[in-house]
């Protein structure tokens, strides 16, 4: 600046500038005040774009992307056991166990000499001979008719027989040692060979079956005894019990 406060002439080239140099720097507080403001404007500024930041662009989608996918892939696996279990989905042990076991068949065997179970283990004689009583109705099944002795009983026995044959059952006259010596009239009267005369000499069918009267024990095909019937005739029980040895059930009997 010249003498008269005017600008002077710059030789450099540069704009003129008017300065202002105070006499005392205490004028000076409030442009420093606003100076430190605004930098302190500044730093707040950038505080929080660095918080910003993750949330921009590509610094926080990607982790919760994939976390989304995580969780969702979780979610449903699950769903899909829970569901797969609630619908019957097949269990490979109890399959496997199952299927050494037919359907509809008990756990537990009846014991010898009850019902659903098989004949006692004892002896009978055929023709003279010796033979296991359970190899007797090891062909077909079968009808054990317990004769008491003194029975007046040809018309129940030929009623019997040709009931039986008519369905393929095969019927055994048994008795006592008692009751052998009518036995062959009987099976003679009723259209039986000698062969299908037992005699029971210990009795033991008569024992274990309780036998009242002449007694059919009834024999499925697989030796087990289906249905006791005393003092024949009975001939709605009769009808029912042969119709059960016959019937050919989902475990093969």
């Amino acid at each position: 600046m010249n003498a008269g406060g005017d600008p002077d002439r710059d030789d450099f080239g540069l704009p003129p500038i008017d300065i202002v140099i105070p006499d005392d720097a205490r004028e000076l507080d409030r442009d420093v005040q606003a100076y430190q403001r605004e930098l302190r404007a500044l730093r707040r500024k950038r505080r929080v774009s660095r918080l910003r930041g993750p949330l921009t662009k590509d610094g926080m989608v990607l982790p919760l992307l994939a976390g989304c996918l995580m969780l969702a892939l979780l979610t449903s696996t699950l769903l899909i056991m829970f569901a797969a279990d609630q619908t019957g989905a097949p269990d490979v042990q109890r399959s496997a166990a199952a299927q050494g076991q037919p359907r509809n068949t008990p756990t537990t065997q009846p014991a010898a000499g009850q019902i659903n179970g098989v004949l006692p283990t004892a002896t009978v004689k055929i023709s003279g001979k010796v033979v296991a009583l359970r190899t007797v109705t090891a062909a077909l099944a079968s009808v054990l008719t317990l004769v008491p002795p003194d029975c007046k009983c040809e018309s129940e026995l030929r009623q019997l027989t040709s009931q039986a044959a008519r369905v393929n059952v095969l019927v055994f006259l048994v008795g006592t040692p008692a009751a052998a010596p009518q036995l062959s009239a009987l099976a003679a009267e009723a259209g039986q060979p000698a062969s299908r005369i037992a005699e029971d000499t210990g009795n033991v069918l008569g024992r274990t079956y309780r036998q009242k009267g002449l007694t059919a024990i009834l024999v499925r095909r697989d030796g087990t005894v289906a249905s006791v019937i005393r003092q024949l005739p009975q001939q709605k029980l009769l009808d029912t019990g042969l119709q059960e040895i016959t019937a050919v059930d989902p475990a093969g009997h």
